[in-house]
């Protein structure tokens, strides 16, 4: 077991170490953050009027969910740094190590959750500087960084079980395309619950984005629903173990196909 961690920790290092040759690589990917709460939020500023947000101001309503949905892009494409290693023949060249082979996958995994976690701090960080308030604490703020983290898993162990199965950019990019928006607008990151149709509302107990953006907002509140918060953690929990035990079992297929 130690070994395994300490294997699957050097593959991380190897991946931080092209995240941090990479700074301007990190600066895009906030970009887009940015967009979303400052521009969207200043131009919906007033939907907060309609009621049913818990908030008074709708920036605050809106950090959790740009927060959520940064995890959820940005992780969305970690199948693209597998396939690109597959084309490399870098992956190969790792399978004639006595390297763990769990370590291999479990190390962008754990990168990707690093990166998601510095990522969701600084659009906290934004939305602060913002004027946005977290009654909820540091407490509430830590909450909704694992719940982005747990999310990240999901998606980025699936789509590097993806990039080993369909083996091409033009796919994971369409697939991911397709994807990503009806997932973030199908979950209560822009728009309160009550004010959704019903039919979105109950798709959207079911959309994992919707968990952690609910599991966040609540531990960021004034007064925190715990049960909340443990039920919608716990699903994005076991939904990150099944996702990185398929990644895994995903690697094994592929290592019998080269």
């Amino acid at each position: 077991m130690s070994t395994a961690i300490s294997q699957t920790w050097y593959m991380t290092q190897r991946q931080m170490m092209v995240f941090a040759r990479q700074p301007a690589y990190a600066v895009i990917t906030l970009i887009q953050p940015v967009i979303w709460l400052f521009l969207f939020g200043n131009l919906f500023r007033k939907v907060i009027e309609l009621g049913g947000f818990g908030t008074t101001s709708y920036l605050d309503y809106l950090v959790p969910g740009v927060v959520v949905m940064s995890a959820l892009s940005s992780n969305m494409w970690a199948g693209m740094g597998t396939l690109e290693e597959i084309q490399r023949g870098t992956l190969n060249r790792f399978l004639t190590t006595p390297v763990s082979r769990a370590a291999l996958m479990n190390g962008n995994v754990v990168h990707n959750g690093l990166v998601t976690a510095l990522q969701s701090v600084v659009v906290v960080l934004l939305g602060l500087l913002g004027g946005a308030d977290y009654p909820g604490g540091v407490g509430g703020v830590l909450i909704l960084v694992l719940a982005s983290v747990l999310l990240g898993t999901v998606f980025g162990a699936l789509s590097n079980a993806l990039g080993m199965l369909v083996q091409e950019r033009e796919s994971i990019i369409g697939i991911n395309t397709f994807l990503l928006l009806p997932l973030t607008f199908l979950s209560s990151a822009f728009m309160a619950p009550a004010q959704m149709p019903d039919w979105m509302r109950h798709i959207a107990d079911f959309n994992p984005l919707n968990w952690a953006m609910v599991a966040g907002r609540s531990a960021m509140s004034a007064h925190p629903d715990w049960s909340v918060v443990g039920s919608r953690g716990g699903a994005l929990l076991a939904l990150a173990v099944a996702a990185v035990w398929l990644s895994i079992r995903t690697f094994h297929s592929y290592q019998r196909s080269v």
